[in-house]
């Protein structure tokens, strides 16, 4: 976003416009364009647009009137408020480089806990809609740096404490790319000459990539977080600290409205066995955080919970679990997956399906069945430990 463009869209004329027209469609403002020919409304609309996105994905930004959002891709990748704060709670130091730098919500929250940061971003039009935006924030300890991270590394004077970096997700057709190489920056060349300034180093990557694969690539990682806000699964972090050799540390986070639930283990304690059983009197599904960390044996045996199969990764109990990490249910009953069956369970026909290590998909089991969704209902379709086929008739006592 050009100086000019900023200018414009800080005029007090638009953003009482923008206030004022923040519940319109913003396709049908483009289409009066026409009638309103002293005003740039297709920017206006394209920051209508990104402000909808913001109220409910950065509250604290979207509250500011005067700050100025991008759209498209820098819209959608940048972290949400609660997983930048998430990010922030877990480092505290002297100084911060974002090599990254990006729409900047990152780093405005983690340089709360550095005396000073260093913004640093390829695109002119970024650099200049950051310092816009910090600037309307208060936020008085940031440098900005309008270079790639290899030239500013190039340059650099003096090494930061901690070195924060999100690689660009896309390749040059504006395509997702997952793998750790075909990112960019290049964290193959990056990462080791931050190792050289004996700097730690937090890396965000795609909660599509495979972990055991990225600890192959990536050297002294002491933890990896895998972060999920309200049980979907936003973002893998890497922390990096020199010298480091010793085992890797996985915490599953997992970020609500009120709470935060929080799991870690060791390699060693997932290679710990769990207990298996029939299913008891109640069920337990581990969040998304816990599924992508691979915690499925160190969750039964920090719990106490049994698991049904090997590879089925939903546990039971006899006695409720209160501070189960996941979806917690009552076992109505156990049945197999036919029609007659389970109607008397389904007045209104209606059930939440969910499949695990089962050779039929949600879908195929509805079409067979005819059971619409919804109700208060939950049917678990699964596999137990002693490989027969079972579905599990479930109501809600957690989420």
């Amino acid at each position: 976003m050009s100086h000019s463009l900023i200018d414009i869209l800080s005029r007090a004329d638009v953003l009482e416009f923008i206030q004022t027209h923040l519940n319109d469609d913003p396709v049908a403002l483009v289409l009066q364009s026409k009638k309103i020919p002293d005003l740039p409304i297709r920017e206006i609309a394209a920051q209508i647009q990104s402000r909808k996105k913001a109220q409910l994905k950065l509250p604290e930004w979207f509250a500011n009137q005067e700050i100025i959002f991008p759209h498209g891709v820098s819209m959608e990748q940048c972290s949400s408020e609660e997983t930048a704060k998430y990010k922030a709670s877990l480092v505290e130091g002297k100084s911060l480089a974002d090599l990254t730098g990006g729409f900047g919500i990152d780093l405005f929250y983690l340089s709360r806990q550095f005396k000073k940061a260093n913004y640093i971003e390829r695109s002119e039009e970024l650099v200049a809609l950051a310092k816009h935006n910090f600037g309307q924030l208060g936020k008085d300890n940031v440098s900005f740096f309008n270079q790639t991270a290899e030239e500013y590394l190039a340059e650099e004077k003096e090494p930061a404490s901690l070195y924060f970096i999100d690689p660009a997700r896309r390749d040059e057709s504006n395509q997702k790319v997952f793998q750790i190489e075909d990112c960019t920056p290049d964290l193959n060349l990056i990462v080791p000459m931050l190792l050289e300034r004996k700097a730690e180093v937090l890396i965000k990557l795609s909660p599509l990539l495979d972990i055991h694969l990225a600890l192959e690539v990536l050297p002294n990682v002491k933890e990896v977080h895998i972060v999920s806000v309200k049980n979907d699964c936003k973002e893998l972090l890497f922390r990096i600290v020199p010298n480091y050799s010793g085992p890797v540390n996985r915490i599953a986070a997992n970020l609500t409205k009120d709470e935060m639930d929080v799991f870690e283990f060791s390699e060693a304690q997932e290679n710990e066995s769990p207990v298996f059983s029939q299913p008891l009197n109640f069920l337990y599904e581990p969040n998304a955080s816990i599924m992508k960390a691979g915690g499925f044996n160190a969750v039964s045996n920090a719990y106490s919970v049994n698991k049904l199969h090997r590879n089925s990764h939903l546990y039971t109990s006899e006695k409720f679990v209160e501070d189960f990490p996941g979806r917690s249910f009552r076992i109505i009953d156990q049945t197999v997956l036919n029609k007659k069956k389970l109607k008397p369970f389904l007045p209104q026909g209606k059930a939440n399906i969910t499949v695990r290590n089962y050779p039929m998909t949600v879908k195929e089991i509805r079409k067979k069945t005819g059971i619409n969704e919804g109700g208060e209902i939950y049917l678990f379709a699964t596999t137990l430990m002693d490989g027969s086929l079972t579905v599990l008739v479930c109501k809600k006592v957690r989420s």
